[in-house]
């Protein structure tokens, strides 16, 4: 241990044991802080401490950089990730490293999609480092940090962020985030400290305060010891055992490893070599840390079988905000801060060649390398120095509220010069109170919501927002053409004829006349096909459709690429085309462990709409009629109906180009049938099973009933599970009375009969709204019986009592809109064929059913029970009769009065229908076993 420290250490300690009684954990932890700061300053690879995004880091990385020149620098970063640095040339900052995984092998399948993003500003002292390393000949950038697989493999846990609920504008998503040169509290208690006596409300402007002003332009020294010793005493209060300090000893551990064997196989010597590390990392105690030979090694071990892709993707000040947990509107104001710092001490930064985006500045040869001077003490002339007045001067602060209230005019605030000067005088009011000698931006930023929105937002932007716009704004970043994976450059390229500039931060709209310009219909397909694949506004169409069998000759698209460049580059990752993206996508839907086969016609309709490929249909088809046969439940039922009802109606139009149904289809329809015949007694006696799945059920096996008996299928497997069936409830009974009419076993007359009987019955009337939704639910598999049904809901709203009536009725309308709105549009047009038109003529109006039962004669009371059935349906049916009898030639008037007949023998048959029954006896015969008489 040197001594360079030894008057602050016995400082520090003697304050311990003034402060403190006895023994204590205080004097410890102080001397701790300057052993720690001596033991790194003590390393011969020199340690460059840094935050997250400082500019004050930044600014002390050029400088060192200039001085020293190392040989090689070694970065806290995936190692993974090197390939990707040398695309920051074709990017406009800020942008993201990114790795991507979507097929694990090793980890979890709910891990899925894996992705690590590492974020890059100008204002970043590892942006510094990378640049100085590009465009210096004889320099080597070396990436030290866990690679991505190893990030996951270390995981005890699902990792940090797979969870958190994603951000509107969020451009890293769900993505685990490298934080290089993190530095921040990991104990609570000490965190809450600093920002009640810093009287702030964020860490984000505590740090701008005490540590990242004083430091931006302290020399070398001071900014190294300052940072080290901040470190030191974060990761002192760190809780020992948590997992967190576990995981950066683990990083620790292996950045040294690698490290050192760089320098084993290099050969280059320690003096020359810099290593750029968050300052938590700069004062690591574990047994592999130091650049000595013959220090342990970590264990790597191997990486898994996942397959790790790799790119760049835009990123954003509020998405380095919202992945890190700063304050919104910090790395704006850091990026503010940078650009002053470089004009007030006239430094030169280091930036790419043909970076886009910064600022051109000229370039300044570097100064012959200064040798190392001994280390000596800094921190004890800082730490007793006043605090430099920081913040803003009051030219600037007058500037800025000047600005502020031309900014809010803009956005619909009612502001004015007596706004700026409250701003203004607000500002100091506030730094004053918080016992600081200038405003911060912090301070006007709470000024300016005070005195400018009060308690409206006329707009989209509050007043905290035209602050990070008055300080730059939410800088977004963008990544270059030459840096695109292979499909976006695809995507551009085929888009070009639009002559749309689709790196543009905008809405672009597209107009298509396929007519006028038939050369344009491969960028129409290519746009339906990114509107299916890409989430969210990218593309967008506004005129237009695709179904199955429609071809749109005009369409308008809104093109949103510009802003949604990360969604098309992690499109990117899955192929090579957007064509080989949607067909691995559909396949891999129908293999899904929790496919159905409602999904598998789902695929094959997408399949059908946006890919030319026959065999990829056929393929999903088929997949469709095997997840069908294993099914056990109906749930899906009315998809599966709705949508092979689709996909028939294609195949037999002439849009089809082959005019017949594929072989899948055919064998859908034979599996679909016996599935369902088989089905329907279990779910007509379950409970669980809605009437609406059941309906579905009865309307797939009546509507492709004559399909399936021409491929080979027997009706009797349909009459043999309609008579098995046993309803529960009074829905499915309704359901079931529809089926067996259907099948001929039940009369419209019977069906009738029962509702009557039921609307008689004062037990039943308060279940009787529910046999009228199973016959709603029953124009699915039975639509003939809508002029039954219209009847039916007229004498339910006839006769049922109110208490019953009205709180149903929201039910009807609730079930009718979410369960089946296919079914009102045919209710409404029988409805219209069945009342009158016009208001004066319901007056005189009255029911079919009503005039039916006018019409006919009251039941005959027979004193013997020997009436013949064909006398039964001529007295029941006197109408239907004499259209029998004209048709088969006897017309005449009826006379129903019967003959005066003894007690035991039967009533006399007169008139025309004697002779009807004695002509034609097994035609009547017939018809009443039809009709049920």
């Amino acid at each position: 241990m040197s001594q360079v420290f030894e008057p602050l250490r016995q400082q520090l300690l003697d304050a311990a044991s003034t402060f403190t009684d006895g023994p204590a954990a205080l004097p410890e932890i102080l001397a701790g802080l300057v052993d720690d700061v001596d033991h790194s300053l003590a390393e011969p690879l020199e340690i460059f401490p840094v935050c997250h995004h400082s500019p004050a880091s930044a600014l002390a990385m050029g400088r060192r950089l200039r001085e020293k020149q190392p040989k090689v620098i070694y970065l806290e970063l995936c190692e993974d990730l090197q390939p990707l640095l040398t695309e920051l040339r074709n990017c406009r900052l800020p942008v993201a490293l990114q790795a991507f995984a979507s097929e694990l092998e090793g980890f979890p399948a709910t891990w899925g999609p894996l992705s690590v993003v590492a974020p890059v500003t100008e204002a970043s002292a590892e942006y510094q480092a990378i640049a100085y390393a590009l465009e210096t000949p004889g320099v080597e950038l070396v990436l030290v940090d866990r690679s991505a697989d190893h990030v996951f493999q270390w995981a005890p846990d699902e990792p940090d962020g797979q969870d958190r609920e994603e951000p509107e504008d969020d451009l890293h998503g769900d993505a685990v985030g490298v934080e290089i040169g993190d530095l921040r509290p990991r104990f609570a208690e000490l965190e809450q400290h600093l920002l009640h006596h810093g009287q702030v409300r964020h860490w984000s402007e505590w740090w701008d305060q005490y540590v990242e002003q004083p430091l931006a332009g302290a020399d070398h020294d001071t900014y190294r010891q300052v940072m080290t010793l901040v470190g030191s005493l974060f990761r002192r209060l760190t809780p020992a055992g948590t997992r967190r300090l576990e995981s950066d000893e683990e990083r620790e551990r292996f950045m040294w490893t690698r490290i050192r064997s760089h320098l084993a196989q290099s050969g280059v010597e320690r003096e020359d070599c810099l290593y750029v590390c968050g300052a938590f990392h700069a004062v690591s105690r574990v047994a592999e840390a130091g650049s000595q030979p013959g220090t342990p090694d970590l264990e790597i071990t191997p990486r898994s079988g996942t397959t790790w892709l790799y790119g760049l993707i835009p990123s954003s000040h509020s998405a380095i905000e919202a992945q890190f947990g700063l304050a919104p509107g910090s790395v704006s104001i850091a990026a503010a801060t940078w650009e002053k710092g470089l004009n007030r001490f006239g430094l030169k930064p280091f930036r790419l060649q043909g970076q886009k985006g910064t600022r051109r500045r000229a370039a300044k040869a570097l100064p012959p390398a200064v040798a190392a001077e001994p280390a000596t003490d800094r921190l004890t002339e800082y730490l007793a120095a006043p605090a430099a007045p920081g913040g803003l001067d009051d030219e600037e602060l007058r500037g800025w509220c000047v600005d502020l209230v031309r900014l809010a005019r803009r956005n619909g605030y009612l502001a004015s010069t007596a706004d700026a000067i409250a701003v203004y005088e607000t500002s100091v009011l506030l730094a004053s109170m918080r016992g600081r000698a200038r405003p911060t931006p912090y301070d006007f930023q709470d000024a300016a919501v005070t005195c400018i929105e009060k308690d409206v937002v006329p707009g989209r932007r509050d007043v905290r927002r035209l602050c990070e716009i008055l300080l730059g704004g939410d800088k977004v970043g963008q990544v270059g053409y030459e840096a695109l994976p292979p499909l976006a450059k695809d995507v551009h390229d085929r888009l070009e004829p639009l002559g749309l500039d689709l790196q543009a931060r905008k809405i672009r709209r597209a107009l298509i006349d396929l007519v006028a310009n038939p050369e344009l219909a491969g960028c129409s397909r290519l746009l339906w096909r990114l509107q299916y694949l890409l989430p969210g506004h990218a593309v967008r169409t506004v005129m237009g459709s695709r179904r199955l069998g429609e071809r749109s000759v005009q369409e308008s698209w809104d093109l949103d690429l510009g802003r949604h460049q990360r969604t098309l580059i992690e499109l990117g990752y899955e192929g090579v085309t957007a064509e080989q993206v949607l067909e691995q996508r559909l396949r891999r839907s129908v293999r899904d462990p929790k496919a159905t086969a409602a999904d598998a016609l789902d695929a094959v309709e997408d399949s059908l709409r946006l890919l030319d490929s026959p065999r990829l249909s056929d393929e999903l088809g088929i997949r469709a009629v095997e997840l069908l046969a294993a099914e056990r439940t109906v749930d899906d039922a009315p998809l599966v109906l709705a949508r092979i009802r689709r996909l028939i109606a294609y195949f037999e139009s002439p849009a089809h180009p082959g005019g017949s149904l594929p072989s899948w289809c055919e064998q859908f329809v034979k599996a679909g049938y016996a599935h369902y015949c088989t089905l329907l007694p279990m779910s007509f006696a379950d409970e669980e099973t809605g009437v609406r799945q059941v309906a579905a059920m009865l309307g797939f096996l009546f509507s492709m009933e004559s399909l399936a008996l021409s491929l080979g299928c027997e009706r009797t497997q349909l009459e043999m599970s309609v008579q098995q069936s046993v309803p529960h409830g009074p829905a499915k009974t309704a359901l079931f009375w529809a089926a067996r009419h259907q099948l001929g076993d039940l009369a419209v007359g019977d069906l009738r009969h029962n509702c009557d009987e039921l609307l008689a019955n004062p037990l039943v009337l308060p279940s009787f709204p529910h046999y009228v939704s199973g016959f709603v639910h029953a124009l699915e598999p039975v639509p003939r019986l809508a002029p039954f049904v219209v009847e039916t809901l007229s004498k339910a709203f006839a006769r049922l009592p109110d208490p019953v009536l009205l709180p149903w009725l929201p039910t009807l309308i609730t079930t009718l809109k979410q369960d089946a709105p296919e079914l009102v549009p045919v209710l409404t047009r029988e409805a219209g064929r069945t009342f009158p038109g016009t208001l004066s003529a319901l007056d005189t109006w009255t029911a079919p059913w009503n005039r039916m039962a006018q019409k006919s004669p009251a039941p005959r009371q027979l004193p013997v029970p020997a009436a013949s059935t064909a006398r039964r349906l001529l007295d029941a049916h006197p109408l239907t009769a004499l259209g029998v009898a004209a048709l088969l030639g006897r017309t005449s008037e009826w006379s129903a009065a019967p003959a005066v007949a003894a007690p035991d023998q039967e009533p006399a048959v007169i008139g025309p229908a004697k002779k009807l029954r004695e002509t034609h006896p097994d035609t009547t015969d017939a018809m009443a076993s039809l009709i049920g008489g």
